[in-house]
């Protein structure tokens, strides 16, 4: 490197470098390691650079959770055209949640704040609507869906955590009915298709 080039300022980070970043932090460190310095850390840079692009840490999760739940193939996917689909839809979040660790506390958190619009949740209303729901229940059928797939991958990706710093058996189930049998790999299914029933038997029963 030339004493020219060595006297270069470093360029800024742009909004996707400090997204990317905070993608890399959590990864390693968790939710519960993923502070606005080390994010500034990664990028080497200061912790003010971080504030010309996010306001608040909140609006830099709400951008992580946007990266986690989005797939590159959702803009070129049509709307779900029937029931069938409430359950592929709720299966894909699901699997993008477990991609990412902690994926289900930092997304349920940007939704809860009102941060986040989730584009599975979109789908959801739509097909419960092809399904022949009206416009309210739609709402209802879509925010229960999501509610449900949040709350079953936190749960399942509490227990990995309390598995890896051995305050838990991965096997045990901590659902609020404190049963100690082992969990099944078809539980999510199982529960996911009971509510997709009730909203097919709703749709009939309203049409």
């Amino acid at each position: 490197m030339n004493a020219a080039s060595a006297d270069q300022p470093t360029p800024r980070r742009s909004k996707p470098d400090v997204v990317d970043a905070a993608m890399r932090v959590l990864a390693e460190n968790g939710i519960a390691g993923l502070s606005m310095r080390r994010i500034a850390d990664e990028l080497d840079v200061q912790v003010s650079a971080l504030y010309w692009h996010f306001p608040n840490k909140q609006a830099l999760l709400a951008a992580v959770s946007t990266r986690i739940v989005t797939d590159e193939s959702d803009a070129a996917t049509d709307a779900d055209s029937d029931a069938a689909a409430l359950a592929d839809t709720a299966t894909a979040l699901r699997d993008r949640l477990l991609a990412h660790r902690d994926g289900a506390e930092v997304v349920s958190s940007s939704l809860a704040l009102g941060l986040l619009d989730l584009p599975a949740r979109q789908r959801l209303v739509a097909a419960a609507l092809a399904a022949g729901l009206t416009d309210a229940a739609a709402d209802v059928a879509a925010d229960t869906l999501v509610h449900y797939v949040i709350g079953f991958t936190f749960h399942e990706q509490q227990r990995v955590h309390a598995a890896v710093v051995g305050a838990a058996d991965a096997s045990v189930d901590l659902s609020p009915a404190g049963a100690a049998a082992p969990v099944s790999a078809d539980d999510f299914a199982a529960g996911l298709a009971l509510i997709v029933s009730g909203i097919r038997s709703a749709a009939v029963a309203g049409s």
